[in-house]
């Protein structure tokens, strides 16, 4: 009896390696706010990983795609259940994430004889009535982290999401240096590719406490934007009701591409 925590630590350390191996090839998603409200920015090759939820509330996703779908539904129900019994502007990001889908997420994990989901969000709530956008990441473990504003850190008008802890670091970097929210759209597409690619370049390379040189992002980013399709949406606010648009390739390619 005495060893059975010990065995239960050594088999969520080794779910943990598991799981972070199955995600470490995940595309990056960066969400940034612009003038007009947020994008929601990857590359892809294979299927979609931007959704709506709900009103005000988008989602990007890397993981298995059974899993995302569950994550994705229950996300949905949740929203959808709460806004009908009681209104769209009850419906809370950060009450979806930390009553319902971080205890689940939680609960699967440490469920060793279960299986776990193979899954890493990024959400991004447009905020109301001049309130300020929220960006919340959350994890396979149902751990959270949200972009900032409380406990003395500084609030942040992004949110990024990688397969990676170090690719997701150095997106962060990337984004804390640069002016938000962006100016248009057209700039917070420069940016949101350019945190990609810094992401991208990241999965693969060595450790480094540097950003990669500007040669070495323009190269890999020609590369990546001739193989891949870009994946684009965003999140605006008319003043009287909120509106997702999936942005199609045809439309915001050429902009990447003149660059």
């Amino acid at each position: 009896m005495i060893e059975e925590p010990y065995r239960w630590v050594e088999a969520i350390a080794n779910r943990r390696e598991y799981i972070e191996h199955q995600l470490a090839g995940g595309s990056p998603i960066a969400a940034l706010s612009y003038r007009g409200g947020i994008l929601l920015f990857t590359l892809g090759r294979e299927r979609q990983k931007l959704y709506e939820i709900y009103d005000r509330i988008g989602l990007g996703t890397i993981g298995h795609p059974g899993d995302i779908e569950r994550l994705r539904m229950t996300a949905i129900e949740i929203t959808s259940t709460e806004g009908f019994a009681r209104s769209a502007h009850d419906v809370s990001l950060r009450r979806l994430a930390n009553y319902s889908l971080s205890p689940a997420l939680k609960a699967a994990f440490e469920q060793v004889y279960g299986a776990p989901y193979l899954a890493r969000m990024l959400f991004a709530e447009l905020g109301h009535n001049g309130a300020p956008n929220t960006f919340l990441r959350l994890d396979y473990d149902g751990s959270i982290h949200t972009n900032g504003g409380a406990f003395g850190r500084a609030f942040e008008e992004f949110g990024v999401v990688s397969g990676t802890a170090a690719s997701t670091t150095r997106m962060e970097q990337f984004l804390r240096k640069q002016k938000l929210p962006a100016t248009t759209l057209e700039k917070a597409l420069e940016m949101a590719l350019d945190a990609w690619t810094i992401g991208h370049l990241a999965l693969t390379a060595e450790p480094s406490d540097d950003l990669p040189p500007d040669e070495d992002l323009a190269k890999h980013r020609t590369e990546q934007l001739a193989g891949a399709s870009v994946e684009a949406a965003i999140l605006t606010d008319s003043g009287t009701a909120a509106t997702w648009r999936a942005l199609r390739d045809a439309e915001v390619r050429p902009q990447l591409e003149k660059r």
